[in-house]
């Protein structure tokens, strides 16, 4: 195995398979929001990630072959592909052998967190590519000298903002690995030009225009004291400027598209105003590093739980780990050691390089984020419900699960090394990692590779004709945007998204768009709720709400309901009705039908164990109908309809 081919092996080896395990369709989650943006070249969440969305939209164009969510699904994969050829590049030049840095990439691209992002339409993957692209133009502006491997080191800098926030975690590396020479001296100009190129974007990321500012002063200081050192600096330093202008600049694709209001257009940036408000996040609540949102401590065992999801997962892929999963994550903990300890001795540069992705993307991370208890943490601890994230974050902590994942591949073959003296054997940690994750990530299985379809098709199916349709966050909204735009299904029905009646741009949306609100754009969400029921009443479009609507947000939108499936449909004639509590009815008839069809999709088959616990409660609610029509319910399936189906 030659130097050369040795990362574009791995990169194979991975790319092989993510393709194997790859969603085979729409998954939850922000997956169905990217999936409909890149079809209709529109606006995600704030930051909006434009550049992320215009190049998945291409992708699709190039691989037309394939169904529109499978292409942008393989993005993903081919990201995170390309990402390993890159670090197993980047080994190989920090002297690695061949069978070293096959085995860091692949036990690298083996942890679940990294996986994960591979097998659907997330912008992670991309992040990650950028950020490796970033990583490789730093240490070849270090080793070379050459301004040109510094100016696109600060171009891929500069995407953080169209591409993703995250970028900016690696940053840091990116410094260290230009002022680092391989002979020992330091470049301080290097480092300190990307230094000011990183505090720029930050100030732009987060609207502060003093970190801007002193960002900008930065990269002119560091351009000035390295003047006299350059054959022609006033061009190298256009060069750099130039190059984070025009990285910046893909976030403007954000104010065009805006303007022609796209279908999926999240924040409407159609203004400067409100382009900064999309890029500045300003729709959620961003936290400060003071005071902490959770006890610094319980964070820090947060990211220790994320840690000990990332090897052995098929072992025991709950929250409560299994012995053996402990066993095989203590296993590959203790060949990272291993194996910083050898990269240490191969080259004490990328080295330190690697030590700080590791520090900036564990605790780095942990600090600037803030974060709340895990969706799955600290439960006996923090009861209320509101002290926890919406769901496990390990995704933020990927960079440093991707450094030590290299780190312990690279242990392996040194263990291997010392004790067999064939490194070949080292390979067999990363086939280890490889199988060990396989189950556990495999998107293809069902039910769960078609739960998010068959959901957005039910709650869909069952809205009358020309209706609005309330429901009740991202996992019943995305799948419904991925079903309308990109297959067409049900465009008649208008998706109303309760979680986002505090943004005031979605107010505008709906009264822009239906006429479903009045002038105001503000206020109490429930008053919004009143008054776009009545909007649709008044414009002869009935009102339904998704089974997953507490009843504290149904009660605004009317009285009597009627459940069709899962759903529930608003009927006037209903007051106090006999089912289970006043204002309700069941239309047998049609919950048996759907009953029928939700038995024939699922055709008996269980749901497997998994750390998110997002498709056990949608398998759930697809039970609703079942259990309407059950003739004599028991006492669980009488909780359930009343925690799960909100009948009451």
């Amino acid at each position: 195995m030659t130097s050369r081919l040795a990362p574009w092996i791995a990169g194979a080896v991975l790319l092989a398979a993510y393709v194997a395990t790859l969603a085979p369709g729409v998954t939850f989650w922000d997956s169905g929001e990217f999936i409909a943006a890149a079809r209709t070249v529109g606006i995600p969440h704030p930051p909006g990630t434009p550049l992320f969305v215009v190049l998945l939209a291409a992708w699709t164009h190039l691989v037309w072959f394939l169904s529109f969510a499978v292409a942008c699904n393989l993005a993903a994969a081919v990201c995170t592909a390309g990402a390993a050829v890159l670090l197993g590049g980047w080994l190989i030049r920090a002297g690695a052998t061949p069978v070293a840095a096959v085995a860091g990439v692949i036990v690298a691209g083996s942890a679940s967190t990294l996986w994960g992002s591979a097998t659907e339409t997330e912008v992670y993957a991309a992040s990650l590519l950028v950020v490796m692209a970033m990583i490789v133009a730093a240490d070849r502006a270090g080793r070379t000298g050459q301004w040109k491997w510094l100016v696109l080191s600060a171009y891929l800098l500069a995407l953080a903002i169209p591409v993703h926030l995250s970028v900016l975690v690696a940053a840091p590396v990116a410094i260290l690995l230009a002022i680092d020479r391989p002979t020992g001296s330091r470049d301080w100009c290097a480092g300190g030009a990307l230094f000011g190129v990183s505090i720029a974007v930050a100030g732009i990321g987060r609207l502060s225009p003093t970190l801007t500012i002193v960002g900008g002063l930065v990269v002119a200081g560091s351009a000035a004291i390295e003047w006299r050192r350059r054959a022609e600096p006033v061009r190298d330093l256009a060069w750099l400027i130039a190059a984070v202008v025009v990285g910046l600049s893909a976030a403007l694709v954000l104010l065009v598209r805006a303007r022609y209001d796209p279908a999926i257009n999240q924040a409407d940036p159609d203004t400067v105003h409100r382009l900064a408000y999309a890029i500045g996040r300003r729709q959620y609540d961003v936290a400060g590093l003071w005071p902490r949102r959770a006890p610094i401590w319980m964070q820090i065992a947060n990211w220790f739980e994320y840690a000990g999801w990332q090897f052995g997962l098929s072992l025991g892929p709950t929250v409560v780990p299994s012995a053996p999963r402990i066993a095989i994550v203590a296993a590959f903990a203790a060949l990272g050691l291993y194996g910083a300890r050898d990269h240490r001795r191969m080259d004490r540069r990328t080295w330190r390089a690697m030590l700080l992705l590791f520090v900036c993307g564990s605790a780095g991370v942990l600090v600037y984020l803030n974060l709340k208890a895990g969706a799955s943490f600290a439960w006996n601890l923090v009861r209320d419900p509101a002290s926890h994230e919406a769901r496990d974050r390990d995704y933020f902590f990927a960079l440093s699960f991707w450094a030590w994942g290299a780190w312990a591949g690279l242990g392996a073959v040194a263990v291997a090394r010392r004790l067999a003296h064939v490194e070949w054997w080292g390979l067999a940690a990363a086939a280890l990692a490889l199988a060990l994750n396989w189950s556990a990530m495999n998107r293809r299985v069902e039910p769960e590779a078609s739960l998010p379809h068959e959901v957005a098709s039910t709650l869909l199916g069952e809205v009358p004709a020309r209706g609005v349709l309330f429901v009740a966050g991202d996992n019943d909204t995305y799948p419904l945007w991925y079903l309308q735009q990109v297959e067409g299904v049900r465009r008649d029905v208008i998706v109303v998204t309760l979680p986002l009646l505090g943004a005031p741009w979605y107010a505008r949306e709906l009264r822009r768009r239906y006429g479903l609100l009045g002038q105001s754009v503000g206020g109490d969400p429930r008053s919004q709720e009143r008054e776009i029921a009545a909007g649709a009443r008044g414009a002869g479009r009935p009102v339904a709400a998704a089974l997953t609507v507490s009843p504290e947000d149904r009660a605004p939108l009317g009285r009597g309901w009627r459940v069709v499936g899962v759903i529930a449909v608003e009927d006037s004639t209903i007051i106090g009705g006999p089912h289970r509590g006043a204002g309700w009815s069941v239309d047998t008839a049609a919950a048996r039908r759907a009953a029928a069809g939700i038995a024939n999709w699922r055709r008996g088959r269980t749901a497997h164990p998994a750390l998110d616990p997002v498709n056990d409660y949608f398998l759930d609610v697809l039970s609703c109908p079942r259990w309407v029509v059950d003739p004599k319910p028991s006492t669980a399936v009488l909780a359930s309809l009343d925690s799960l189906c909100n009948l009451r």
